[in-house]
């Protein structure tokens, strides 16, 4: 247990794909406009995180070294094509909106070093969870940012959620603001100062936690000598 809640804690927080190892962030910036844009580029994510290092995982003793990394952006790519053939499927709209970045997932940074660095030197169900774990990571960053911007951009949250759930969600939406917008949080500079905002405030709370969880030193109390003098009577 030891083991998974360590491969949850890196992936959640201490070893974030966002907001530390700051990889991926084309897709993160680019498509964190709206919380439904960002949902439905994290599940993309997700899925593909989860596919690729387990497969990976599994063939990782027959590849040869030489052509590891080819061997690895092609079973990346196969599960791209199966998230894209999903999304055009069912939210096919979304799948629009989207556009290159669901085939851009294949040169996102933080799958193929998972890839090389853990799942490739991992048994098959570490290396799963670890891909789970890094999704879900990059994935909450994501539609943070997609909550913040849209609620500070638009006045709105939840909007469109249609697109990816269906006629269900069309009353999903909560307007804060009615016919509001800031366009500075719309546009990509508002994505770098909400990632910048994010990151800071991930260090903080390390440095408080860091803080907090040092012994107190305490210094030891002086001894107060006091002189009797006596008179010999």
């Amino acid at each position: 247990m030891s083991q998974w809640k360590q491969l949850a804690r890196e992936g959640l927080w201490s070893n974030n794909p966002a907001l530390v190892q700051l990889l991926g962030l084309c897709p993160l910036l680019a498509v964190s406009a709206t919380v439904v844009n960002a949902l439905g580029l994290a599940l993309a994510t997700l899925l593909v995180l989860v596919g690729a290092s387990t497969t990976i995982s599994l063939i990782r003793h027959q590849v040869p070294s030489a052509v590891r990394l080819p061997a690895f952006v092609m079973v990346i790519a196969a599960f791209v094509t199966c998230a894209e053939l999903l999304m055009a499927a069912f939210a096919y709209s979304l799948y629009q909106i989207l556009g290159i970045f669901i085939p851009l997932i294949v040169t996102n940074c933080a799958i193929l070093g998972r890839a090389d660095a853990f799942a490739s030197r991992q048994p098959v169900l570490p290396a799963a969870i670890d891909g789970l774990m890094m999704g879900l990571g990059f994935g909450a960053v994501l539609v943070l940012m997609g909550a913040i911007r849209e609620l500070v951009g638009q006045g709105t949250l939840f909007s469109d959620m249609a697109l990816l759930f269906g006629p269900v969600a069309t009353h999903w939406q909560i307007t804060l603001v009615a016919d509001y917008q800031f366009l500075f949080f719309i546009l990509p500079p508002g994505a770098f100062f909400v990632a910048g905002l994010l990151i800071a405030l991930k260090n903080v709370l390390d440095q408080r936690r860091a803080a907090r969880a040092q012994p107190v030193d305490v210094a030891p109390r002086a001894e107060r000598r006091v002189r009797v003098t006596g008179t010999i009577k």
